[in-house]
């Protein structure tokens, strides 16, 4: 198991590459397609922000959206091909972002080497430890973070960041 404070700066780590990648970019530029199936800038954003909502239901703890439709940034939704209903502003997502941050941060503190064992169900997945699906979702976390890099560059930038 990876120490809860280790978890803790590699989500923020995370964070933080998801705000360079984005950084002066539009929220026209985060939703530009790549040439094949895909999905834009936008939707990789808003879905790590259902990604982290579904880390607080693990915890127990209260969703950071409950008002807010996140279903277009749902596993296995469409790409986001445009505007429309439910397509959230980059900054806005980023600023909800860093909010889970600090709402993780506080709620992973919390936990113990023992209560990370306490078993848990997640989806279609089946009862597991806790701990074995933070290290999931962390790596889920990681590969949708790995993206952005691609999708900033399709956004014209033509710069190094990483």
């Amino acid at each position: 198991m990876i120490p809860i404070d280790v978890l803790i700066k590699a989500y923020a780590r995370n964070l933080e590459i998801i705000k360079m990648q984005s950084q002066n970019l539009s929220h026209q530029d985060s939703l530009i397609q790549l040439p094949f199936r895909s999905n834009c800038l936008n939707w990789v954003v808003g879905h790590l922000l259902t990604n982290r909502c579904n880390i607080f239901r693990l915890l127990e703890a209260e969703d950071l959206l409950p008002g807010a439709d996140l279903s277009h940034y749902e596993r296995e939704s469409e790409p986001i091909q445009g505007e429309g209903d439910g397509v959230l502003p980059l900054e806005e997502l980023i600023s909800h972002l860093e909010e889970t941050q600090i709402n993780l941060s506080k709620l992973l503190e919390g936990e113990t080497l023992e209560s990370l064992q306490r078993p848990v169900e997640y989806r279609r997945g089946g009862i597991k430890p806790l701990a074995e699906w933070l290290f999931f979702l962390y790596f889920h976390d990681s590969y949708h973070v790995g993206q952005t890099e691609l999708l900033r560059q399709a956004a014209g930038t033509d710069d190094k960041i990483i």
